[in-house]
C-alpha cells in the first residue's frame, strides 16, 4: 500500500503533455504563454504563445502577438507573426493579418490572409537568382 502511494505521487508530479489547455471565451490574457501540450484559445490573448503541440484558435478567439508551435488550426482572428513547424490550417472563418513561416499551409475557401508567407524547405532543382550570380556561361 505504501509503495502504491509513492508511485501515484511520482505520476502526479509528471507533466501530462496529452492534456489540452483551454482559454475560454470571456477570458482576456495579456502576457506570455508557454505550454508543452496542445492549447485551444476561444478568448483573447495579447502576447507571445510558445507551444510544443497544436494551437487551435476558435471562431471567437483573438490573438495579437507572436505564435510558435508544431501545428495550428485557425478559425478566429489573429494579428501575429506565426511560426509553425509542420502544418498551418486556416479555416473558412479565419482572419489572419501578419507573417507566416510554416512547412505546409492549408487554406480553406473563405479564409482571409493578409501578409507574407514563407513555406517549406529548399526545393531541389530550383535555383534562386542569387545562386546564379557569379556563374557566368561562356560559349
Amino acid at each position: 500500500m505504501f509503495k502504491k502511494s509513492i508511485g501515484n505521487m511520482a505520476r502526479n508530479n509528471e507533466t501530462d503533455t496529452s492534456a489540452i489547455n483551454i482559454i475560454r471565451q470571456g477570458t482576456d490574457i495579456v502576457g506570455d504563454i508557454t505550454c508543452k501540450g496542445d492549447i485551444r484559445i476561444d478568448g483573447k490573448l495579447k502576447g507571445t504563445l510558445n507551444c510544443d503541440g497544436k494551437v487551435v484558435v476558435g471562431e471567437g478567439g483573438l490573438i495579437e502577438g507572436t505564435i510558435t508551435c508544431k501545428n495550428a488550426d485557425i478559425s478566429g482572428s489573429v494579428k501575429v507573426s506565426i511560426s509553425v513547424k509542420e502544418l498551418l490550417t486556416l479555416k473558412s472563418t479565419s482572419n489572419l493579418v501578419g507573417d507566416i513561416s510554416t512547412n505546409k499551409l492549408q487554406i480553406e475557401p473563405g479564409a482571409n490572409f493578409s501578409g507574407n508567407c514563407k513555406m517549406g524547405a529548399v526545393v531541389k532543382g530550383i535555383e534562386s537568382s542569387n545562386d546564379r550570380k557569379g556563374q557566368e556561361k561562356t560559349a
